[in-house]
């Protein structure tokens, strides 16, 4: 595996394989991981250096430590009681956020631990997310008197509205179990066992062609937010691009002959 960020000491550790796949280790444990403005300026440099790289297939975000992340940096938030810094520091989580779904590549969640507030915002955030037994999700700023807002634009998209509401006003955590139940994770494996499980997920992804995962991925996050029948518009103009794709052309012609596919080179 090389590295992309050599520097042990940084806070989001960088590295990518000969596959293509990129990984992302949030690398400030001592400190739960939370998500401080060091830490959200290097996990937008590495999602920047993902998009800009046209052999990327894949990425993994991890974190060292007991915890995955338990959410922004109180302590750096308290230090400095203004509307127009709050205001900023927010953005720049969003930009973050949604830097993750514009990818063009599918982002694993690879959650080790407690996972809260903006930590189960960025769960939430990713297409994939793969959680040991032990890990613990919550949305808990409401005991400190800060309804989780941006946590729960996410988090309503990826379960059902009453049993987000119900996280969000108490602060309770759920379960890797439960998070699986409603539909926070994908799967739910012991944590010695979670490595094999993320890398069973990934050669899955690794198996299908780069660009129709890119064209689903895109269209999947855009018909989301409109009506039925713009989605359906979106959706026949996706599918049509990809079937005349030399992917699909490819995939069906190997279906015909009852062939493994053999997918074209992504186009440079």
């Amino acid at each position: 595996m090389s590295a992309a960020s050599a520097d042990l000491s940084a806070p989001v550790l960088h590295t990518q394989d000969a596959r293509g796949v990129h990984r992302l280790v949030l690398n400030r444990a001592a400190s739960f991981n939370t998500l401080g403005e060091e830490v959200l300026a290097a996990l937008q440099a590495a999602l920047e250096a993902v998009a800009a790289d046209g052999a990327a297939r894949a990425v993994v975000i991890a974190a060292e430590g007991k915890a995955f992340c338990a959410g922004h940096n109180l302590k750096e938030m308290r230090a400095q009681p203004e509307l127009a810094y709050y205001q900023k520091l927010f953005a720049q989580c969003t930009r973050m956020m949604l830097g993750i779904q514009k990818l063009p590549v599918p982002v694993i969640a690879r959650v080790q631990g407690l996972a809260t507030a903006a930590g189960c915002q960025l769960v939430a955030q990713c297409d994939l997310a793969v959680a040991a037994s032990n890990a613990s999700f919550g949305v808990n700023g409401i005991d400190v008197g800060l309804f989780c807002a941006t946590p729960s634009v996410p988090l309503v998209r990826n379960m059902p509205a009453k049993q987000a509401m119900e996280m969000l006003l108490t602060g309770d955590f759920i379960t890797a179990d439960e998070a699986r139940v409603r539909g926070l994770v994908n799967r739910v494996v012991p944590l010695e066992a979670l490595d094999a499980e993320v890398e069973k997920l990934l050669q899955s992804l690794l198996s299908k062609p780069r660009e129709a995962l890119a064209m689903g991925k895109a269209l999947f996050y855009q018909q989301r937010e409109t009506g039925i029948e713009a989605a359906y518009q979106l959706a026949g103009q996706s599918m049509a691009r990809n079937m005349a794709h030399a992917v699909a052309q490819e995939g069906v012609q190997a279906f015909i002959e009852k062939r493994k596919p053999q997918w074209p080179a992504p186009a440079p």
